[in-house]
């Protein structure tokens, strides 16, 4: 855990299970209080982000669990994993409620919408799927990418899914009737990671090109591209006013980047 402003390293969290694994995925909760974190032991670990003591390690699946995110209303944490299943967990408790199986290869990626009704997933079968969070069932399959789907988030208004692949493309969808409205292309290789800015208007990817563009969601048009990584770049995220963009990469390093009006 790190002070966004100065940079300072405030807390590490370090599990029992920890020793032999690699954290593939990290969430934070809307009010901040609670951290979720996935690695390659199939664990799910709820921390408590304040000090950074274990508070419960969900169980239930049979392989690497590749993405973790909380439902905005706080109420649900969500993760994927290479056993082709999605888990849906009460955030308090960790107990798990719910499983989604449809997606026939490892699933790399979910998301919640604004209002918590509705999931999408992103799998290594090239599909992107959207659930009803509530019930679990599939309301539509989304084709179009050619290869892995590797990222995928909801626009904050919740009416645009965006989706990132292995083939280097981005996909701009209607989350309403899932037709296809942009697709975007620049990257050179895989686009690791997809988020949008949270007045919806901007998007960012991440790729193992190295660099992080900007682009304009309404346009589809690329704003700016970031460079300074010196190797794949995993995931990008803004912060909660828009000013900040925060990336990862393979070479060690986390950036942050100003975000500047055009």
């Amino acid at each position: 855990m790190w002070d966004a402003e100065t940079g300072a390293l405030r807390n590490t969290l370090v599990g029992e299970h920890m020793y032999m694994s690699s954290i593939t995925c990290v969430a934070v909760s809307s009010d901040g209080k609670t951290l979720a974190s996935g690695d390659y032991a199939r664990a799910v670990c709820l921390w408590d982000a304040q000090t950074g003591e274990l508070r419960k390690t969900p169980k239930g699946h049979q392989d690497t669990v590749k993405s973790v995110a909380f439902s905005p209303d706080g109420k649900m944490l969500a993760s994927a994993s290479w056993d082709k299943t999605i888990h849906l967990y009460d955030a308090q408790t960790g107990e798990l409620q719910k499983t989604f199986t449809g997606h026939t290869d490892w699933v790399l990626s979910v998301s919640f919408s604004a209002d918590s009704e509705t999931l999408v997933s992103g799998s290594k079968d090239q599909t992107v799927r959207v659930w009803d969070a509530q019930t679990g069932e599939l309301r539509k399959t989304l084709t179009g990418h050619t290869d892995e789907v590797w990222s995928v988030t909801f626009n904050p208004d919740g009416n645009t899914l965006a989706s990132g692949s292995k083939d280097g493309t981005i996909h701009l969808w209607d989350a309403q009737t899932g037709e296809l409205q942009k697709t975007l292309t620049k990257h050179t290789n895989e686009v690791t990671s997809v988020a949008f800015s949270p007045d919806g208007n901007t998007l960012a990817s991440a790729s193992w090109d190295k660099t992080i563009h900007l682009w304009d969601v309404e346009t589809g048009e690329p704003r700016k591209t970031f460079t300074g990584h010196t190797d794949w770049v995993w995931s990008v995220a803004f912060s909660p006013d828009g000013k900040t963009l925060v990336s990862g990469s393979r070479d060690g390093t986390l950036l942050l980047w100003e975000i500047t009006p055009d």
